[in-house]
């Protein structure tokens, strides 16, 4: 598997890299260890997960995924690996770290320390802020509202404190994750003004359902050296065949959680997903292989991280590297955008 420099970094990740927001709620601790030794085998070497996790989050699951990580993580040549994890931003789950969850420096140092711990390792290779401490629009919600300000950890603190884990060797780089065009520019404005380290890659969905990052985070992107690490590039399975006609699989987490995931059943997701289906089939490839590969040909991405419930799918979302898309297949891509831009956003 090829792999790609994070920004101007000295660290190589995966083209494919492997989420574990599953591990924990449907999925047990053998599944991720044979889901890591699967994609170990098969030359993934970035590996992502959070305190939050497994999604869909909730106070008797909180921070499973590295709890089954760790013992895993603790019987490999570490580095040999890059490892990612996030600090919860405030304001969603009260249950976090007993709802300490404002971005200040003793918050997110107690955070670090709790998920080295789980995660039976002296570092991380890239601690990400999950999403912002400030007041912006995510999760699908798409319109800026100035009326739910509140006081806000300052962002030269939450540089200051990423500093300072880089410097006492906890961590080797920091990232931003849901992050806004503003973020990201204010983040490496500050870090430079001050001779710190700026940010070193953003984690935002991106998919061919939700393409936001093509214009003014791909121009962030690409001025402040701040690469993708693209999450949810099969929209939550919706992109790959399953859920086609309207279908809801049971087991699947969008159908399973009734309140989970709202923004991908929408009726322009599903009427976009379908035309994505049958434009994939029309040219010799399963929906999986296209959405993946598309994602894969965005210049701004690093790597595409995924997420399965067996090895199965696994298997298929690391094959889908062999795809490559041709002029015919892009513009195909590009016509059913033109008509579908973001439902899922």
């Amino acid at each position: 598997m090829k792999s790609n420099k994070l920004g101007e970094s000295e660290l190589r990740v995966s083209e494919i890299g492997l989420g574990s927001m599953t591990w924990g709620e449907q999925n047990s601790e053998r599944d991720a260890h044979l889901q890591l030794d699967f994609a170990l085998d098969h030359g993934i070497n970035f590996i992502d997960t959070a305190e939050m996790y497994p999604v869909p989050p909730s106070a008797r699951t909180y921070a499973r995924t590295e709890t089954y990580l760790g013992p895993w993580l603790a019987r490999q040549k570490r580095d040999r690996l890059v490892v990612a994890s996030k600090v919860a931003g405030p304001g969603r789950r009260d249950w976090v770290r007993g709802g300490r969850t404002e971005l200040t420096r003793e918050n997110i140092t107690a955070a670090l320390n709790d998920s080295l711990a789980r995660l039976k390792t002296d570092y991380l290779d890239l601690y990400q802020i999950h999403w912002p401490g400030r007041n912006v629009p995510m999760f699908g919600v798409t319109r800026f509202d100035p009326a739910k300000e509140t006081p806000v950890v300052p962002i030269l603190e939450q540089i200051e404190t990423m500093a300072g884990l880089i410097a006492a060797g906890k961590i080797r780089h920091y990232g931003l994750s849901n992050e806004t065009t503003w973020g990201v520019c204010e983040f490496v404005r500050l870090a430079r003004a001050h001779g710190l380290p700026p940010p070193l890659t953003i984690q935002n969905c991106y998919s061919l359902v939700n393409r936001m990052f093509d214009g003014d985070l791909a121009e962030a992107s690409f001025r402040e050296r701040v690469p993708l690490l693209a999450y949810s590039p099969l929209a939550m399975g919706m992109l790959t065949g399953k859920f086609c006609g309207g279908a809801m699989p049971p087991r699947t987490r969008l159908g399973r959680y009734a309140d989970f995931g709202e923004r991908y059943k929408r009726e322009l997701v599903r009427a976009a997903a379908d035309e994505y289906c049958r434009l994939a089939q029309s040219r010799g490839l399963s929906p999986t292989e296209m959405a993946m590969a598309f994602v894969r040909t965005r210049w701004f991405v690093a790597s595409t991280l995924v997420g399965a419930t067996d090895l199965a799918q696994l298997k298929q979302n690391i094959d889908s590297v062999k795809v490559e898309l041709d002029a015919d297949t892009l513009a195909g891509i590009d016509a059913i955008h033109r008509r579908y831009p973001n439902p899922s956003a």
